[in-house]
């Protein structure tokens, strides 16, 4: 999120900081069933062949918040096999994951991404602002799924950059692969510590701002591996610095040239959920309806939630979600399978 309108977010991870210290069981480790030697889960036959059991090895999870329903939001560093990149991960299961009757099931996993700098520098060194108490992002998602709007999603929420620069989550030459980062590393750590599915149907992004770019061009750009992406206020175009004398790659993480490539070769299907307040600028909602009409169409799925007196904040996003984005994209996900159905 790089616009100067962006102030509101930026707080949130402050408050979120003062949040998260409170939590009487923060710093505590916790198992999201990683699977393993001598763990009967992992030895459990999936109840279809799409579930993906927990692949190990284990991430050191350490709480950083706990919900009033039980569950916890952890955290622990990813050191990126593929990307070379060092992180914070956080993770969230919902109550359904724990329940036996889905024991031996997959369960659908949302990429929440933060706009913002997200990094180590920012207040409190909080670099995902999902991850706090203020928002209440999964307080909402355990909402919304018992009133039917969403599915039971395992929330992952990584990093966005290193450090002090905007990376567009892309491999930019010679700077760190955060692309490499997002699409493989987060994915393999959460294949290896929780019940997942192995096909796109379950896998999917969420983010505001310049998280929004980042999950709305890792669908069109891996259309194999993610399906659906809530893209909130999102930057419609790769604008980082460190593009400056590699405009061939630039182009390659382009929205609007990977959404053309997707149309040539006819699929697979995607779902974008595009969000806007009604407060926002035209520089937010004017690129947005240009990308609808040029490439909403054939395999290229879109919605526009326009949210009444929204501005480009996380809080108002979420007013969107609820009123029809994440149903756009549950709908077109795979939900966990009970025992015996």
């Amino acid at each position: 999120m790089k616009r100067p309108y962006a102030v509101a977010l930026a707080l949130a991870l402050a408050a979120s900081s003062s949040l998260l210290a409170g939590c009487s069981d923060a710093g505590k480790p916790v198992d999201f069933n990683a699977g393993g030697k001598g763990d009967g889960a992992a030895r459990a036959r999936p109840v279809d062949d799409d579930t993906l059991m927990p692949t190990g090895p284990k991430s050191d999870f350490r709480i950083t918040r706990t919900l009033d329903d039980g569950t916890h939001i952890a955290r622990a560093t990813l050191r990126g096999q593929k990307s070379g990149v060092t992180g914070s991960v956080w993770v969230w299961a919902p109550k359904e994951y724990g329940d036996p009757k889905y024991a031996k099931s997959g369960f659908p996993v949302l990429i929440a991404l933060p706009g913002g700098l997200g990094s180590p520098k920012e207040p409190g060194g909080v670099t995902n602002y999902w991850v706090g108490g203020d928002i209440e992002l999964q307080e909402n998602l355990t909402q919304w799924t018992a009133e039917g709007k969403s599915l039971p999603f395992i929330v992952v929420m990584p990093m966005l950059n290193p450090d002090t620069r905007y990376h567009d989550a892309s491999d930019i030459p010679g700077s760190q692969k955060m692309g490499t980062w997002l699409t493989e590393d987060v994915v393999q750590l959460t294949r290896a510590n929780f019940r997942t599915f192995k096909s796109r149907d379950g896998w999917a992004f969420m983010g505001s701002s310049s998280g929004g770019f980042a999950g709305l061009k890792s669908v069109l750009k891996h259309p194999d591996k993610f399906k659906a992406a809530i893209a909130s206020g999102p930057d419609m175009a790769p604008d980082s610095p460190l593009w400056a004398g590699h405009q061939a790659e630039k182009n390659a993480n382009d929205p609007e040239k990977l959404a053309q490539r997707l149309l040539q070769k006819g699929g697979p299907d995607v779902y974008l959920a595009f969000q806007a307040g009604s407060s926002e600028p035209a520089a937010v909602t004017a690129p947005i309806q240009r990308f609808r009409q040029a490439y909403g169409k054939g395999p290229i799925h879109t919605s526009l939630q326009i949210i009444p007196g929204g501005r480009h904040n996380a809080w108002d996003y979420q007013k969107g979600m609820a009123a029809g984005s994440i149903k756009f994209i549950s709908d077109r996900m795979k939900a966990p399978v009970a025992s015996g159905s």
